[in-house]
């Protein structure tokens, strides 16, 4: 499939002194340890102060929440559906996630060059932040210096979502929204799930493509968890060379069922250039099994690379029409 076809599937310096309530090493831990003094996940008033291990494995004390900014769209957009508001975030926030901020919620810079400055002058009483972005991973001295308690969060897949849901929707006392926009979603992924669950497991290529490579993927990238999940087997598991470099002759050899591409940030024609340039314009790509079925398919951003939050459901669902398309109609 030529790069024409695939397209058509697009649809000044830290304060000194430390405050308390700012996050503190501790033992590092892979997934948060929230506690309340209820103890009461979610509940229908909200938490007065909260105490918990981040991603990081800092400790977070929280007294307020008040004034709460993001350094990530994707986090900023979950804080919001825990019916949270803002004083700031970052203008990823804005341009690829198309929040309306409000004329009141600053600007913080991007995700991968967050300012400091401007974090200090919207004055956060919680700070939350990416444990996958360097740049914001290296803050956590200065913030800390500047007295901002903050916290990092990874969410690599929907039930990571539904941890930090949780506990936002317990910190604003929404448990209402915990049920709409996370237990609700929980449910149609797993009845997505359930619809698949004897099919056979058709063989995948995930490739990350940019404007200078293309990467294999697995189950460390969104779209990689979601076709685990679903039952497909990546070529990574058994020729992981290919995330290292990948080799034309090796995806040939394997013929996968389907080729499924992610592009990164605003590079997508760029991507797809590499694509065209690379791969498409040898003639040994055309005899794919993948190319020749049409299974060869560029994901929708909104979905697979940028978190779904809400859309989890929907992410699911998209993939496994495409990979069971006989289940299309009871899939919905």
């Amino acid at each position: 499939m030529k790069t024409s076809t695939i397209r058509r599937f697009v649809a000044a310096a830290a304060v000194a002194a430390m405050l308390t309530g700012c996050a503190v090493p501790a033992k590092q831990s892979e997934t948060s340890d929230v506690s309340t003094q209820s103890q009461a996940a979610a509940s229908s008033a909200p938490a007065q102060e909260m105490t918990f291990t981040d991603a990081l494995g800092y400790t977070v004390q929280l007294s307020s929440w008040d004034r709460v900014a993001s350094l990530y769209g994707s986090f900023a957009e979950t804080w919001v559906l825990a019916g949270g508001s803002l004083v700031g975030a970052t203008v990823d926030a804005v341009e690829e996630r198309g929040m309306e901020l409000g004329d009141g919620v600053a600007l913080l810079g991007s995700v991968k060059e967050p300012n400091l400055e401007e974090i200090i002058a919207a004055d956060p009483d919680f700070l939350i932040l990416s444990a996958d972005i360097a740049a914001q991973v290296d803050m956590h001295d200065a913030l800390t210096s500047a007295g901002i308690p903050h916290a990092y969060y990874r969410v690599d897949g929907v039930s990571d979502y539904l941890v930090m849901l949780e506990q936002f929707c317990q910190m604003t006392g929404r448990e209402d929204l915990y049920e709409e926009n996370g237990l609700a979603v929980q449910a149609e992924v797993d009845r997505v799930l359930e619809a698949v669950q004897d099919e056979p497991h058709p063989t995948v290529l995930l490739l990350r493509a940019f404007s200078s490579g293309a990467k294999a993927k697995g189950d460390d990238n969104l779209a990689g968890v979601i076709l685990r999940d679903l039952g497909a087997e990546n070529l990574v598991e058994q020729h992981e060379s290919l995330l290292e470099d990948v080799s034309l002759e090796e995806v040939i050899a394997a013929d996968p069922d389907f080729i499924f591409v992610v592009t990164m940030g605003s590079s997508e024609e760029a991507a797809l250039d590499y694509m065209e340039q690379n791969f498409e314009s040898n003639p040994a790509w055309a005899e794919l099994t993948a190319v020749q079925e049409d299974h060869y398919v560029l994901l929708p951003k909104e979905l697979f690379h940028y978190k779904p939050n809400a859309r989890w459901g929907e992410s699911y669902a998209y993939l496994a029409k495409i990979l069971y398309p006989e289940l299309a109609a009871e899939i919905g």
